[in-house]
């Protein structure tokens, strides 16, 4: 059945016409190379650079700070890989961050993965305790994908000021979503994916305070000041650009609109299912993320009920081998065996009104019937 609610918006998001309108010219007649000297050439390198102005003005950064990548994967591989010394990170990161850990881990290096606690919290003493003598990375995500808590960036990235330790964040799911502004925000390195704000797939950037210690992920040609090699992505580029732009102009609207229905959203569950947890920070969470689990509920199940009504949301376990494996995020923070494997996250985004969030409580009580009466 076709998706009549998409509530999977940290999946994906819908690219908006603005956007396809931006990237058209640079799919069809305007196809020259950044990297030749020509004139069809030199407008797709004046594209790029517009673009690196534009999204490092949204996330009040220099132009010289932003690099641009396939998403937020490559840009999180490129930080972490990049680390001469013990990395120090926390068990709910993305798997772009916690396999790179453990690629360095193969190659002998030390890695902390730290405790959070049952919202998904990271203790700021806690990364102080942790660091040690040869910490040349700590990464913490701002919010997380799963559970939707806002970690305390600013506080922990104070307390790491002037200790020589480079501060990276993936802010895949923050950014378009909330207000960040770097030039107040004490990280040196800052991931983002186009697709999670209405952007195009296959295109990011990475922030990067201080280019000097940055290596090459990528070697080949001198693109991106000679750090990221390979002909640009320049559609994908305008893309983000104007995607950010939109984002970043209409926050002011959509966040408390969307923060709102979210709450209304998980107001409705908690009175009207029982035995319903809400997973992530109470109100320390990304503006569109509720995540659920459900006592005694297969969350598989659940999802595929929904699906035959039209509804699109995602599970917090995933299938291994023919069997149930709980998410690491929902390990984590410590939710109870008997609801853990009934976890399920929707989020909302732009598009999303109150008549779908009504008519997805309704589809959510009736499926949690059937399967109860199952059981």
């Amino acid at each position: 059945m076709s998706c009549r609610i998409y509530l999977d918006h940290a999946a994906t998001t819908e690219m908006l016409p603005e956007v396809r309108s931006a990237m058209e010219p640079y799919l069809t007649e305007e196809y020259g190379n950044a990297s030749t000297s020509y004139e069809m050439g030199r407008r797709s390198k004046e594209a790029i650079e517009k673009a690196r102005t534009e999204i490092a003005r949204m996330i009040d950064a220099d132009p010289d700070e932003i690099f641009f990548t396939s998403g937020g994967s490559e840009s999180d591989n490129w930080v972490v890989k990049n680390a001469k010394g013990h990395v120090l990170t926390t068990k709910i990161e993305h798997h772009a961050i916690l396999r790179s850990c453990q690629y360095l881990e193969s190659l002998g290096q030390a890695v902390t993965y730290l405790d959070v606690d049952e919202s998904g919290l990271v203790d700021t003493a806690g990364v102080v305790d942790a660091l040690r003598e040869d910490t040349a990375l700590v990464s913490i995500m701002m919010g997380n994908n799963e559970i939707g808590t806002i970690e305390p960036i600013a506080e922990i990235g104070a307390v790491l000021r002037g200790r020589g330790i480079a501060f990276h964040t993936d802010a895949v799911q923050a950014v378009g979503q909330i207000p960040i502004a770097v030039s107040r925000l004490p990280v040196d390195f800052l991931s983002a994916s186009a697709h999670k704000f209405h952007g195009p797939k296959g295109v990011g950037f990475l922030y990067v305070r201080n280019h000097e210690k940055l290596t090459s992920y990528i070697h080949g040609g001198s693109q991106e000041s000679g750090k990221r090699a390979g002909t640009e992505n320049v559609a994908g580029i305008v893309g983000m650009a104007e995607a950010l732009k939109i984002s970043v102009r209409e926050m002011q609207y959509t966040l408390p609109r969307i923060r709102s229905l979210r709450n209304y959203f998980i107001e409705r569950l908690r009175h009207e299912i029982a035995d319903v947890r809400l997973n992530g920070h109470p109100y320390k969470r990304l503006p569109g993320n509720v995540n659920i689990s459900i006592r005694g509920i297969d969350a598989t199940s659940l999802l595929v009920l929904l699906e035959e009504d039209g509804i699109c949301a995602s599970a917090g376990s995933a299938c291994n081998t023919g069997q149930t494996r709980i998410s690491h995020v929902i390990e984590a923070i410590r939710v109870p065996e008997d609801y853990a494997a009934g976890t399920v996250r929707f989020t909302l985004g732009r598009g999303t009104d109150k008549k779908q969030v009504d008519e997805t409580i309704e589809s959510i009580k009736r499926c949690v019937h059937i399967l109860r009466q199952e059981t």
